[in-house]
């Protein structure tokens, strides 16, 4: 590998930046995104499902915003993985938490900014409709923006084992398999740690932090996994066009160089 090369013409440094950008700014809109809730079921015009769970009824798909990325998330962790390893995929995992608990910590001065009298009741065009009232801005914008603790918590703990158990069982795959079956490995790491976000962010913010009853957050969990399930499966083809994209990009050589690297950290 050419590492006398500025920084700006060497691809491997590029696709690294390239990739853990799109990573870091995933996992934080995700993250920002979060507070709202909205229903699978709805988004396709269908009617709410009523599921039962561990004697919990009225479950359906009521999710979090933030999972439509969280998912992207997590195949990028694979292509990552693939090409920069473990060490690769433990530095960014981190920097995005950095990044994310920065950000909320400067969400939580600007919620403490006092606010100006004018911008405090606004009207305007909401939703098509003009002259819409927004009677306190400054409270819509502490409910955006300012999650609870607990909450910031449990999502960074599940982020962060998620992120650790993807990397292991990504790697214990590949050394029984080679370079074969990259489904298995990207899918397979993918549901484990899936499955394990999904439970952990639940217990941390309303097991813990809110005192919800133990079988309604394991209820919660198995909707959010059974949604996280399908879409690591159906998302599985976009490992492989990004995997054909980064090929053409670092050519045959510098992507075998890579690949091996990665496989032996």
């Amino acid at each position: 590998m050419e590492l006398h090369k500025q920084w700006y013409t060497n691809k491997a440094t590029l696709l690294f930046m390239i990739l853990g950008g799109f990573f870091i700014t995933n996992a934080l809109i995700a993250e920002l995104i979060g507070i709202k809730i909205f229903s699978l079921e709805k988004l396709f015009g269908l009617q709410p499902f009523n599921m039962t769970l561990f004697g919990v009824s009225g479950l359906g798909f009521d999710l979090t915003a933030g999972v439509i990325l969280w998912p992207v998330v997590f195949i990028m962790t694979d292509i990552i993985n693939e090409y920069f390893g473990r060490r690769g995929v433990q530095m960014l995992s981190w920097m995005a938490v950095v990044m994310i608990l920065y950000a909320f910590l400067m969400f939580f001065l600007g919620i403490h900014l006092p606010p100006n009298d004018w911008w405090q009741s606004q009207s305007g065009v909401v939703d098509g409709i003009p002259e819409r009232s927004i009677p306190n801005m400054d409270l819509a914008f502490k409910k955006i923006f300012g999650q609870g603790l607990w909450i910031i918590i449990g999502s960074m703990v599940a982020f962060l084992l998620g992120q650790v158990v993807d990397v292991v069982v990504f790697h214990w795959i590949r050394k029984r398999t080679g370079e074969k079956y990259m489904w298995l490995r990207a899918t397979g790491s993918t549901l484990v740690s899936q499955f394990i976000d999904s439970f952990v962010v639940l217990i941390v913010a309303f097991y813990i932090g809110s005192n919800w009853d133990l079988v309604r957050v394991l209820a919660i969990g198995c909707v959010n996994y059974m949604y996280k399930s399908i879409m690591a499966v159906v998302l599985t083809p976009l490992i492989y066009v990004g995997h054909d994209l980064i090929e053409r990009f670092l050519g045959h050589d510098l992507a075998h160089e890579l690949k091996t690297l990665a496989a032996n950290q």
